[in-house]
């Protein structure tokens, strides 16, 4: 993500960086108001350059300083500027609107190569309608873990870490979940397509 580099940001007068930084990881509600006029606009500007969408970016922009709102205690110094940290956030939330918007691109196109299966079946006497009702049926008999992944990974569009997130459950757990869970449910609908 070259596109992201850190620009220079004015402070406005009578609020040091440290101040504010301080007061953010105190959780002062006002430091981070102060916050977000001073790197709002940069971290808007970083995010519509890299999305090419000024509405996706405004939501990137809140979804920035939510985390850092949240994530404040996480915040070390020492280890790099608040602008750096922000920076950093910003860049974490562009990669994951991008990879939904890959996903969404899959499923779109997965959508379109199953309406013309569905669409050819329907023309052979299939119902259509049976096969979302059999997938229903067939996503319900998953083990929970593995139905939970599944449905926040394709109704909830969300990524892997936000699931993790959402769930408590360690990243690479979720991951395990969703790849047992993909591979039974295709098994399963194999059975069921083949009359086994």
């Amino acid at each position: 993500m070259s596109t992201l580099v850190q620009q220079p940001v004015r402070a406005p007068s009578g609020e040091r960086t440290t101040d504010l930084a301080r007061g953010l990881a105190d959780g002062d509600e006002a430091s981070l108001t102060a916050v977000y006029r001073r790197w709002g606009p940069l971290v808007h500007a970083l995010a519509q350059r890299a999305l090419g969408d000024s509405r996706e970016a405004e939501d990137i922009t809140q979804q920035v300083f939510l985390a850092a709102w949240r994530g404040r205690s996480c915040y070390r110094p020492e280890l790099g500027s608040l602008a750096a940290w922000l920076i950093g956030i910003t860049r974490h939330r562009v990669a994951d609107a991008l990879a939904a918007r890959t996903r969404r691109a899959a499923l779109v196109e997965g959508a379109g190569e199953q309406y013309a299966v569905m669409n050819h079946r329907a023309q052979e006497g299939m119902d259509p309608t049976v096969d979302r009702a059999l997938m229903t049926v067939e996503l319900a008999r998953l083990p929970m873990p593995q139905r939970t992944v599944l449905r926040l990974a394709y109704y909830e569009d969300l990524t892997h870490p936000q699931i993790s997130e959402r769930t408590g459950w360690p990243l690479g757990t979720v991951k395990s979940h969703a790849r047992r869970g993909i591979r039974s449910l295709r098994l399963r609908l194999e059975d069921v397509r083949d009359g086994r």
